[in-house]
């Protein structure tokens, strides 16, 4: 579990620092527009993801990361070992933060107007990759009294994403919830293949 906290006490500590220093937020946003018009700069689709908007959003990502992220280091340390399990883990976060911006990018690179930070698709890419090895596993939140099965979360949570990308203006980059999501589905299954029939048993049983 090591590793998490060292990536959620990083996180923390850069989208806090960023906060208070508007030439680190400036360089390290997401900004279409500007990689598009001045070339490069291919270091924001990462770089983005260790920033956030305000502690609400910073908190939301980082308990989501959290509470799945030990799942899935878990289950890829057990398949793999501890150093290729965490390779993986690092493969499912990182490289869903920056497969999510890439539509993002192309998206908007003629907008100068849009700019977008969070940890959003290296957190659903997470999300997701729990959701397949405990679907039906009760997740809990604040002011919910009862948990909620993983796989019924999943739902909610990109219905809720589909929302506040529609509604727009918060420089949170929501559609990357989606493409995370879809990457963690794709990375978990093609590492760890039993996991989907697996996935759709738990499923059905739950209906049963």
């Amino acid at each position: 579990m090591t590793p998490l906290y060292l990536l959620l006490g990083l996180t923390v500590a850069i989208s806090a620092y960023a906060w208070s220093n508007p030439q680190l937020m400036e360089s390290w946003i997401m900004d279409p527009y500007r990689m598009n018009r001045e070339g490069g700069q291919w270091h924001r689709l990462l770089t983005s993801g260790f920033l956030h908007a305000d502690w609400g959003h910073l908190l939301f990502n980082m308990i989501t990361l959290y509470s799945f992220g030990g799942i899935a280091l878990h289950y890829f340390s057990e398949a793999f070992g501890d150093t290729p399990g965490l390779l993986a883990f690092l493969a499912l976060y990182l490289g869903g933060i920056i497969l999510s911006d890439l539509p993002t990018y192309f998206r908007h690179r003629t907008d100068p107007g849009y700019r977008s930070l969070g940890a959003s698709g290296g957190v659903s890419s997470v999300l997701f990759a729990g959701i397949l090895f405990q679907p039906i596993g009760k997740v809990y939140m604040m002011f919910i009294p009862f948990g909620i099965p993983g796989f019924i979360w999943g739902v909610l949570y990109l219905a809720y994403s589909y929302y506040m990308s529609r509604r727009g203006g918060d420089n949170i980059n929501h559609d990357a919830h989606f493409y995370g999501a879809l990457y963690g589905v794709l990375l978990t299954g093609a590492l760890l293949p039993a996991v989907l029939p697996f996935f759709v048993r738990q499923v059905l049983g739950y209906f049963s």
